[in-house]
């Protein structure tokens, strides 16, 4: 289910810890939802430094994201974008399930662990040195290490065969994104 053109977007609020003590909060409109997934949409975000992988800028301040948040599994799905619009990837970020609270709050913890995967190209692991610190600093237990690198396996796999990431995130690019963005803004 999409919002009705004229009507405004319900937001998430996201409390996003990472271990062992850093919690941000992020708040971003919900474009889409249904119980498989729920798209939000990080529009002209600001980051401390560019996002840099393979000497290319994947991410920076100014750029979109459409986030894809699937109830009850280990990660979530980014559609990176650079500051001109332009799409740079798809990045899932591994991460305890989703809590959904009462009033659009959401809580999860992030478990180190991401993969990258440009188009056309295999997709990487990423972050694992920021794993063995997590761990080796007891910020995260090692069964939930464990569980965040099979989840990392299962993607990489998935990906490898052509499966991952899955259509929806085909579909909702940014474009799509930003149509529903300008249908809410203005509804004729």
């Amino acid at each position: 289910m999409s919002p009705e053109p004229g009507r405004s977007l319900p937001h998430v609020t996201i409390h996003y810890l990472r271990p062992p003590d850093h919690l941000r909060t992020f708040r971003q409109p919900i474009i889409h939802k249904n119980p498989q997934v729920i798209v939000t949409f990080s529009r002209r975000i600001r980051v401390p430094s560019p996002m840099e992988l393979d000497g290319e800028v994947v991410l920076e301040t100014g750029s979109d994201i459409v986030w894809f948040t699937f109830p009850g599994l280990w990660h979530d799905i980014g559609r990176f974008h650079n500051a001109r619009g332009a799409f740079t990837g798809f990045y899932a970020n591994l991460l305890t399930p989703v809590e959904m609270l009462p009033g659009n709050i959401w809580r999860t913890t992030d478990l180190f662990l991401d993969v990258w995967m440009k188009p056309g190209k295999a997709p990487r692991l990423l972050d694992e040195d920021e794993l063995r610190d997590a761990l080796n600093a007891d910020a995260l237990e090692a069964g939930t290490a464990r569980r965040a690198r099979e989840e990392a396996e299962r993607i990489l796999e998935r990906a490898g065969a052509g499966a991952w990431p899955p259509p929806v995130v085909h579909e909702w690019t940014r474009e799509r994104a930003l149509e529903v963005l300008n249908d809410i803004d203005d509804p004729d």
